[in-house]
């Protein structure tokens, strides 16, 4: 155990798959992005969850995977910032810091250089970085008690590349493994892959801007498509702006409100109440 920058608690978890054609040079990085115009982390080799404890626990577990492509993180406005407005409303939260693809410098410039191998290099990471997503549920399920959450009130929710693992997640996991909900924000597919929901998968909760650069929206359409085609709880919001990458960022758009709705709906779906 551990703690992060910004003073949280950080648990270390297991590296249970490895890839030997894949190595690291150095420790993870933090920097401020002028890329992107936000902090980030990359480079990261050690997988590791930031715990964040309400002061009055609804007893509903949130796991945070932020995005950055499976170069970097956007750990701030997809991350930190998204935890702590999640605390003040009573749930634990968790900022998983997931495997990426191995970086020297600025790894928000080494994605706009790497082009078409973006793909190529992000498919090779993300089953360790699943796998990391798989082994923080496991540890919130396993130590619930200590967290003051319900066994059975555990969510992941993910940013584009973190929507990626958390879909990842949700067609991979075991009966400890497996999510009580799952939230696919812009998430990016195409690093996924087509797949059918699990027979028993949880309630989705997706959402994106039609407006995304990246052009994420229809994957996020078809999310909603194939829940409600097996007849699985799920809600879609589909922005008309809001870009890509926006997080918990304000725009003076209907997007800045998007966590209100996430909220709305846990309710909805008994993780919590009113």
């Amino acid at each position: 155990m551990n703690y992060s920058l910004t003073g949280q608690v950080e648990i270390d978890l297991p590296l249970s798959k490895v890839d030997e054609s894949i190595s690291w040079d150095g420790a993870e990085r933090k920097y401020h992005s002028s890329y992107w115009n936000t902090p980030v982390v990359s480079n990261v080799s050690k997988p590791t969850l930031a715990v964040y404890q309400a002061d009055e626990p609804n007893g509903t577990a949130v796991i945070i995977c932020p995005g950055g492509g499976l170069y970097a993180l956007s750990i701030d406005s997809e991350g930190n910032d998204v935890a702590k407005w999640l605390n003040k409303r009573g749930f634990t939260a968790f900022v998983l810091k997931y495997r990426l693809v191995p970086t020297n410098g600025d790894a928000t410039a080494e994605i706009a250089q790497d082009g078409a191998n973006v793909l190529t290099k992000a498919g090779m990471i993300l089953p360790l970085a699943v796998e990391d997503g798989l082994n923080a549920i496991r540890h919130v399920r396993e130590n619930a008690g200590k967290y003051q959450v319900d066994p059975q009130k555990i969510g992941i929710i993910g940013f584009s590349a973190g929507g990626a693992v958390t879909m990842g997640v949700t067609y991979a996991y075991d009966k400890l493994s497996r999510p009580d909900f799952i939230g696919p924000i812009y998430a990016w597919m195409d690093v996924v892959g087509e797949k059918e929901p699990p027979s028993d998968a949880p309630p989705l909760f997706a959402l994106c801007a039609s407006d995304d650069p990246l052009q994420l929206a229809p994957a996020s359409v078809k999310l909603y498509s194939d829940w409600l085609a097996k007849e699985i709880p799920a809600e879609l919001h589909m922005y008309s702006k809001g870009g890509h990458g926006f997080g918990m960022r304000k725009q003076n758009l209907p997007t800045d409100f998007w966590i209100n709705r996430f909220s709305d709906w846990l309710t909805a779906q008994g993780f919590t109440k009113e």
